[in-house]
């Protein structure tokens, strides 16, 4: 069984054009162990982008729960789409009731999955929610991933997040990497 930071810098090294996540590697194991660590314990993921992301969380949502990769099928939602109204919610009134439907409906817990712009409406939720996994762009933003929304290879680096996110998945599920040293 191989240790998370370790296992990630080999798989960063093994992919091309991947150099870049290299030096970010301080700054991601940790995020994606909470992540993995919480979807272990039968967590949900609530899937949340802005609209300049919504076509990575329409890639995430077909391509998680593929059966190809022969796992088992992980608990992972559009919010979006469940609650079209959600960028309506904007006083802390609004966000309590919806956390409170929230925790009634999943009831072994959740936790929102962000990837936009730090300042778009939906991150008053995704704030709000200790455990998130946060992807923010153009913001410095504690215990989340920073990504610059300017990068002109924004999007491959997306995928290639997700790539690495999915196989560290992966790879905790059967039981090949130690997440906890």
């Amino acid at each position: 069984m191989q240790q998370l930071l370790k296992w990630t810098l080999e798989t960063i090294r093994e992919e091309d054009c991947f150099s870049w996540m290299e030096e970010h590697r301080y700054e991601w194991a940790p995020l994606v162990k909470s992540a993995v660590d919480q979807m272990l314990a039968g967590k949900t993921v609530l899937l949340l982008t802005d609209i300049p992301r919504k076509w990575f969380g329409k890639y995430v949502l077909e391509n998680i729960n593929n059966i190809q990769k022969n796992r088992p099928l992980l608990p992972v939602f559009p919010m979006a789409k469940m609650f079209p109204s959600l960028g309506e919610f904007s006083n802390t009134q609004d966000l309590q009731l919806l956390e409170d439907m929230l925790d009634l409906s999943y009831p072994n817990g959740y936790f929102i999955w962000y990837v936009g712009k730090g300042n778009h409406p939906f991150t008053k939720l995704a704030y709000r929610c200790d455990d998130s996994f946060l992807w923010i762009m153009d913001e410095e933003v504690e215990n989340s991933f920073a990504l610059r929304s300017s990068d002109e290879m924004l999007d491959i680096k997306l995928l290639q997040l997700y790539k690495l996110f999915d196989l560290t998945l992966s790879q905790a599920l059967f039981g090949e990497l130690d997440l906890e040293s």
